[in-house]
């Protein structure tokens, strides 16, 4: 083969790579925008108004993510299978952040933690890799992260609304978290940074709790939830 010749297979290889990266690119997009609709719309949760709309929003963000079953399908067949690792740049965000979405709504419905499987299921996606296209558990991870920050603001957020037994009970799902996450020995280093941020939003929580104890409204809740 000359020089020339060789080239020219190199540009074709670069010209069909490209051409994977573009379809990925624009099933992506629409991934995207469908993330930050739901977003948008759970951010309503956070208002004083919000909170008793709670459960109507949550089957609304649920009926949303619906379609990006049909988006990951499209996506399947962009590229071959064992090269999934060498794309996941391009969807990894989108996954995390669909992830999470899916881990708020959980969380807001059953004040449990979503598993991986069940985020799974949820986005149409696997979770063995050897199935297909399939979610990492770094990914949910990163998505269980990002959720509790969220949860750190609705914490904030819920003693202006005047619901002061909230705070409560996402601290001690939080704390669980953090017990969750000390048993993982991260070696990624997003995540480790991202693990880091969860160590400020346990303390952001822990004194949201004790501004509330030393003003007597947690133990006004819980008199009042006896009743």
């Amino acid at each position: 083969m000359s020089v020339t010749e060789m080239f020219s297979y190199i540009q074709a290889f670069l010209s069909a790579d490209q051409e994977i990266r573009e379809d990925i690119r624009k099933v992506v997009q629409v991934l995207e925008q469908t993330a930050r609709e739901i977003l948008t719309l759970l951010q309503s949760v956070h208002q004083p108004s919000g909170f008793k709309e709670i459960p109507s929003k949550c089957v609304i963000a649920l009926e949303r993510l619906s379609p990006v079953h049909m988006y990951f399908g499209e996506l399947k067949p962009k590229f071959p299978l064992e090269q999934h690792y060498r794309f996941h740049e391009h969807w990894r965000f989108v996954l995390q952040r669909l992830a999470f979405l899916a881990a708020f709504v959980v969380y807001l419905e059953s004040a449990s933690l979503v598993t991986r499987d069940e985020v799974a299921q949820i986005l149409g996606i696997e979770v063995v890799r050897e199935k297909g296209f399939h979610l990492d558990v770094e990914d949910y991870l990163a998505g269980v992260l990002i959720m509790a920050s969220e949860l750190s603001r609705l914490a904030v957020n819920s003693v202006t609304a005047g619901d002061y037994g909230r705070p409560l009970r996402i601290s001690n799902f939080i704390n669980e978290l953090d017990s969750g996450f000390r048993l993982l020995n991260l070696k990624n280093d997003p995540l480790r940074k991202r693990y880091d941020g969860l160590k400020y939003d346990v303390k952001k929580i822990e004194e949201v709790v004790y501004d509330l104890s030393i003003r007597g409204l947690t133990k006004e809740q819980e008199a009042g939830g006896d009743k």
